[in-house]
């Protein structure tokens, strides 16, 4: 098997995006890439387990909805109602499917973070978290009072930073009178229990 140094397999994601992703995305991939790093730090986890999966989380954002479905339908993931009718919300676990096929990551929790990083799912472990927290509020988000108390949680407390930004996702589909992913709930509710626990 030929390896790659960490620097050509980042080198190769970043010719991909730029291929495949517009310019203020692929922007918005280096910022939860540098973010996830942080958090990875700050919390003892593996680095350049966070940097891959912060960088590749969004491999299939563009993916037309005829493609995110086939794709997920030809992999046998589970597909709910909300999915069929808002496709987007599988590019997170059809973005795992590209990262292995496309760059050949091969390790579970890598996949599973990037697999996690929208809707997240209960008992996620602590990779999967700063992965999800880092596409939630990466400074490019903005620098709302909420979005600032939010990161400062990241930093402090996974479980909490995880229920509380559902929550403020949560809160801002409903202001938009959005459809909410069953999966987004039961990880707002799983975290709010474990961090009560």
């Amino acid at each position: 098997m030929i390896t790659r140094s960490k620097g050509a397999l980042r080198q190769q994601v970043l010719t991909w995006l730029n291929s495949n992703l517009p310019s203020p995305r692929v922007a918005h991939s280096l910022r939860v890439e540098a973010m996830a790093i942080e958090l990875a730090q700050h919390h003892g986890l593996n680095c350049e387990q966070a940097a891959q999966a912060g960088l590749m989380h969004d491999l299939a954002k563009y993916f037309k909805p005829e493609i995110l479905l086939a794709m997920a339908r030809g992999a046998r993931l589970p597909i709910d109602p909300v999915d069929d009718s808002n496709p987007h919300l599988l590019h997170a676990d059809v973005s795992a499917l590209v990262a292995r096929q496309q760059f050949g990551i091969d390790n579970p929790a890598i996949l599973a973070a990037i697999a996690n990083h929208t809707l997240g799912r209960p008992a996620m472990d602590d990779l999967s978290c700063i992965v999800f927290l880092a596409d939630s509020l990466e400074p490019g988000r903005g620098q709302t009072p909420d979005l600032n108390h939010l990161r400062q949680l990241s930093y402090q407390n996974l479980a909490i930073a995880v229920y509380r930004t559902c929550d403020h996702t949560l809160a801002g589909l409903i202001d938009k009178g959005r459809a909410i992913h069953p999966r987004a709930v039961f990880t707002r509710n799983w975290f709010l229990a474990a961090s009560r626990s």
